[in-house]
């Protein structure tokens, strides 16, 4: 607990502080970003023999939201043992009714996912079952020593052995490559020739969080690959700290913020979802039937088993078809088996009584062992507050359930399905997230080559709009690598514009030059209020409007009077202005799309009709001239006809392989 004196006088700051010198690097690539993208596309651009540099707000050796770990490997379609192509499966996404699905980044994810695993296992991380722990469990093939999760006859999601270490794999590799790499230092602008809006991206600056230096770097290509704005919504410290997502709670949007000043567009940008805030429970930490804990039985309090249906509505039997989709109708993906849909009733009916529990105990031993064990003991975030602490405090899978925190049937009800029920905790409609059901929300627009619409810049990972994933930052980082590589090794020479550093520099130095006036937590839950009151679940024109005002004036005003003590408080008070920034984005996109979507969790009380036809189209937002221009692109706009390629005869064009 933090002490009254502590707060009023905060103690020595403990490095050397150097506001105002600078540093300036010269390089051919820069990655922006040292997550799970951001590692995989620096090592591949190093691979083409350019000079790369990676920044990151952390330490690049376990930063991210794969910081501290992977349990399963998705998209794996090219592994020996998977039943389905990558032409297949993209062939069923493009008939699914969901116009928002980004078919030219899945297919590429499609086509490198399993590449990328092979990638980090050759760089030590296990991945295989070795050690034959598994045999003779039906995830495994005995021939490959694969495992798999999920659907075992489709077999195109690995479960990875070793997985909380693929970091510290990945760090070892840039090192051996002699990628540059910059800790603790945060990206805070990128810079544009001849500092105008939309033209060729030549470089960042930066500033570092422990020493408050500033950081000028010029590179021929660039690529974003930060992740997606958290804290938007929600922000609690008293009652979790920073702990109030499942990812890397640093992450403030930069990259959204980043390339909207560069003039780049985004879109998907209206896109949220609920959030549990700062009641949310530990990740994979309570009793749960999806996900890293799919499909564990689900008892009530009386220790009646709740029954699991597949696809067709059909009541399953055994705990082994669980993990087996019957045949996909009508050339659908493969959809897995759930909890009956009608629980909410049944529990009203008294048919169920609560709580409900995971019933660990009665899976068969591998499957106990393949969630408590591999899952849990991988997963980002849970191998020490869940796996190690929950082993320690005496909790053992063979005997104990876990209890779900699902209140009311109405939570059930309400996220659609039971692990969504119980993740967000005591949910609230204004609480929200950026992101929807199964993938992720807005970011930049990418073409085949993974970059954006401003030249020199480059996007992977959650940075993409519509793309999410540990796996998929994997593959689209190595793929975004090779192509801003090819683009650096061909680019004329970089040309810093002067007065625009100048700029930025006052900019981010100003909040130190403040002896007092409000402190950056003071910001950010006036951000979150603002967000939370006009851009909640149910939006209005007249409340987006009044959001965007309050915002405004907050720009104009309190961040004119905040004030930082130290490179640290200076950090979080740089992530205030992007989160405002990423804010107004936000109400910019919601605004412009004047229809409500279910695929996209977006509900207008003035457009009540979900997804009218003439709506199912991309609504996409940038700065052009310092004014906000709204445009759009229909859906697989990747795919340009007259005559256009497909999918497999433009990954040949593009890949670079």
């Amino acid at each position: 607990m933090a002490r009254y004196e502590d707060v009023i006088n905060p103690p020595d700051w403990p490095y050397p502080v150097r506001y105002g010198e600078e540093k300036e690097i010269s390089t051919d690539v820069l990655v922006v970003g040292g997550g799970i993208a951001g590692c995989h596309a620096a090592i591949n651009a190093a691979r083409k023999g350019v000079k790369v540099a990676i920044v990151d707000k952390g330490a690049v050796i376990r930063s991210g939201s794969g910081g501290a770990g992977v349990d399963h490997w998705h998209g794996a379609l090219t592994n020996p043992c998977s039943k389905i192509t990558p032409e297949q499966m993209i062939e069923r996404m493009d008939k699914s009714p969901n116009p928002y699905l980004m078919g030219h980044v899945e297919y590429i994810v499609m086509k490198e996912s399993y590449d990328a695993l092979l990638d980090i296992e050759r760089m030590g991380v296990p991945v295989r079952d070795v050690n034959d722990e598994f045999v003779g469990a039906p995830f495994r093939d005995d021939k490959t020593k694969l495992m798999f999760a999920y659907d075992y006859d489709t077999r195109t999601v690995i479960r990875v052995a070793g997985g909380a270490n693929v970091k510290l794999a990945l760090y070892n590799e840039l090192k051996r490559l002699g990628v540059d790499i910059y800790d603790r230092v945060m990206i805070t602008r990128l810079l544009t020739e001849g500092g105008r809006q939309g033209s060729r991206v030549v470089g960042a600056t930066g500033i570092n969080v422990r020493t408050g230096e500033f950081y000028v770097f010029k590179a021929k290509a660039t690529i974003l690959t930060t992740g997606q704005p958290l804290r938007i919504w929600v922000f609690s410290t008293e009652l979790t700290g920073l702990y109030s997502e499942h990812d890397d709670p640093n992450n403030a949007g930069d990259g959204c913020a980043m390339a909207w000043w560069a003039g780049a567009e985004l879109t998907l940008m209206e896109n949220s979802e609920p959030s549990g805030g700062g009641f949310r429970y530990p990740a994979y930490g309570v009793g749960s039937a999806g996900n890293t804990w799919y499909a564990c039985t689900i008892v009530d309090a009386r220790g009646k088993e709740i029954p699991w249906v597949d696809r067709n509505g059909r009541i399953i039997k055994s705990i082994s078809e669980r993990y087996r989709s019957p045949t996909p109708l009508s050339g659908e993906p493969p959809e897995p088996a759930r909890l009956i849909p009608d629980l909410p009733e049944r529990i009203k009916k008294g048919e169920f009584v609560l709580p409900l529990y995971a019933d660990i105990p009665s899976m068969p031993e591998h499957e106990r062992r393949a969630i408590f064990g591999l899952m849990v003991g991988n997963e980002g975030k849970t191998r020490i507050p869940i796996y190690y602490m929950y082993t320690e405090a005496g909790f053992n899978p063979d005997k104990d359930m876990l209890q779900m925190p699902v209140a009311n049937p109405e939570a059930y009800q309400r996220y659609g399905d039971l692990f969504q029920a119980c993740q967000p905790g005591l949910a609230h409609p204004k609480w929200r997230t950026g992101g929807g059901p199964g993938w992720h929300g807005g970011g930049v627009v990418v073409d085949w080559d993974l970059r954006t619409t401003v030249e020199g810049l480059y996007a992977a990972g959650n940075q993409i709009a519509g793309a999410g994933g540990h796996a998929c930052a994997a593959a689209t980082g190595r793929y975004a690598g090779r192509k801003a590589a090819e683009y650096a090794l061909k680019a004329k020479e970089p040309v810093i514009d002067r007065e625009q550093v100048e700029k930025e520099k006052a900019r981010v130095y100003a909040p130190v030059k403040r002896k007092d006036g409000i402190g950056w937590k003071e910001l950010q839950a006036g951000i979150c209020r603002v967000m939370q009151d006009y851009c909640g679940e149910y939006k209005n024109e007249e409340t987006l409007k009044l959001g965007l005002w309050w915002l405004n004036s907050i720009r104009e005003s309190e961040c004119n009077k905040v004030y930082a003590r130290n490179p640290h408080e200076l950090w979080r008070t740089l992530e205030c202005f992007v989160r405002l920034t990423v804010g107004e984005i936000i109400m910019h996109a919601c605004l412009a799309r004047k229809a409500s979507s279910r695929y996209l969790n977006f509900k207008r009380l003035d457009y009540l009709e979900m997804d009218p036809p003439e709506w199912n189209k991309f609504i996409t937002v940038k700065l052009e001239n310092g004014k906000v221009k709204i445009g759009e692109l229909p859906p697989r706009f990747w795919l340009k006809p007259p005559n256009a390629p497909t999918y497999e005869e433009n990954y040949k064009l593009h890949c670079g392989l």
